[in-house]
């Protein structure tokens, strides 16, 4: 009697074990807006307040060493969809658009039967590159969101959450949890009153994100779907800050604070240092699904006439059976185009696990845009200058840099102490030199003719903020 029962609930159940073993994961993409990679509670500031993307750590793996191949919204957005390098695309100034043709991870998802969604910042074109239904403009509009995540349960879905925050203006947020005066001033800005004060407002608007990311995750958790959701974090760019890292490629312009959370495929609070490229985002979701990104025809072809992605799946080391991807990220930067640029000051870099060099293509230009070189805290910065010629040093760097740069970032994390002349160093700055070369010519990069042709590249439908 008793193996009859047995038998009868396992033949009365095996189709939903089936369905559930065979479902095809769901995703769901949160990406914060000009957040500095140091600037949350699980990677090392004891003054922010981030309770929920802390929780999402703990719940799955930190991907240490993730890279945003450009330092503006815009290029950064386009890269993470595409899976293409910014230049090889079409879209690496600010306010661009891919190449017509192109196509994102809303078109591989939609073509595999998924619903596929975007809420908030959007800054991406031309339309048909990326078919996402528009879930909300409005960023706590969560009942349009779960509305999108709850409409077919049969249905698989990919979604993005695009926060504005922490993008400036600072306005949002719960600013009676900071106190300018009792908070830690970052080494790399400079210690005052005006920039305590900004500093409070931009902690704010971290703790405004966070409360999303919770929000979003009580969605998930109340549909039924969370353990058949991969989760993805990433903070995007640096802040908006003197050397907080937009419009820069130094490290905090370009190192994303990562995780991921896959029930069941991710081990809970473990962390990985493979080197990866938000590029490497598309690949790895569609290997998620048991799809080949090798592949996949981007609708984009690189100098050479390939059609395939620039990015890798690092799938295996989601799945704790890998820790290398990559041995060199790239990134670049371009100043035409972005509002306030004066004159034309592209940038390059390549980095391995310890170095990084940069190469800036103009150094004969004064590099000036609006963003980091007009208003607070940078005027309160040169007023206290002209009694501290460290800091006047350190402020005319903003403006004027050499041809080219190299960091040893084990020893200096915060790149200042420029190795470029070293003799010592000559064989690590070549090398990275001619492979930072080889990168250029894959990617069509012509370097002052292509940033100077940036505005080309601008417009049509991309949406969005600075």
């Amino acid at each position: 009697m008793k193996t009859r029962i047995l038998a009868f609930l396992f033949t009365a159940f095996l189709p939903a074990f089936a369905r559930a073993a065979d479902a095809k994961p769901n995703f769901l993409l949160i990406v914060a807006d000009d957040l500095n990679s140091r600037d949350l509670g699980f990677t090392g500031n004891k003054d922010i307040h981030t309770p929920n993307i802390d929780k999402l750590r703990s719940d799955g793996i930190w991907l240490r060493n993730m890279y945003d191949p450009a330092s503006t919204c815009s290029p950064t957005r386009h890269a993470l969809y595409t899976g293409l390098d910014c230049i090889r695309s079409g879209a690496y100034p600010n306010h661009t658009r891919a190449y017509d043709g192109t196509k994102s991870m809303f078109t591989y998802f939609k073509g595999l039967g998924y619903r596929v969604g975007l809420q908030a910042k959007e800054h991406v074109g031309p339309k048909p590159t990326f078919p996402y239904e528009y879930i909300s403009p409005n960023q706590d509009d969560f009942e349009a969101f779960g509305g999108f995540v709850n409409r077919d349960k049969s249905q698989p879905w990919l979604a993005v959450y695009a926060s504005h925050d922490p993008h400036s203006p600072w306005d949002r947020g719960p600013k009676k949890l900071y106190d300018p005066a009792k908070l830690t001033v970052p080494p790399y800005l400079h210690d005052n009153e005006v920039t305590r004060k900004l500093l409070a407002a931009y902690y704010a608007e971290i703790s405004s994100l966070d409360r999303q990311v919770g929000a979003l995750l009580k969605i998930l958790a109340d549909s039924g779907q969370a353990e058949n959701t991969l989760v993805m974090f990433v903070s995007e760019q640096g802040s908006s800050f003197p050397y907080g890292g937009k419009w820069s490629v130094y490290d905090n312009g370009i190192h994303s604070a990562t995780v991921v959370r896959w029930p069941g495929k991710v081990k809970p609070g473990s962390t990985n240092d493979a080197m990866m490229e938000y590029l490497d985002v598309p690949p790895t979701f569609l290997a998620a699904v048991g799809e080949d990104p090798a592949k996949i025809d981007t609708g984009c072809p690189d100098a050479t006439g390939y059609r395939g992605f620039d990015g890798k799946s690092f799938l295996e080391v989601l799945l704790g059976k890998s820790d290398h991807l990559r041995d060199v990220v790239f990134a670049q930067h371009t100043t035409v185009g972005i509002i306030g640029f004066k004159q034309p000051y592209p940038m390059r870099s390549a980095r391995d696990v310890r170095y990084k060099y940069i190469r800036n293509l103009m150094p004969e230009n004064t590099y000036e845009i609006g963003g980091i070189h007009k208003g607070q805290p940078l005027d309160s910065w040169k007023e206290d200058a002209k009694e501290d010629p460290a800091l006047a040093k350190r402020i005319d760097w903003l403006y004027h840099r050499p041809g080219d740069e190299l960091y040893d970032l084990e020893k200096d994390p915060l790149e200042t102490d420029n190795l470029a002349a070293n003799p010592d160093f000559a064989a690590i700055k070549q090398r990275l030199s001619d492979q930072m070369d080889a990168w250029m010519k894959q990617q069509g990069d012509k370097g002052i003719a292509t940033e100077k042709n940036a505005r080309s590249r601008q417009g049509k439908g991309d949406g969005g903020d600075e």
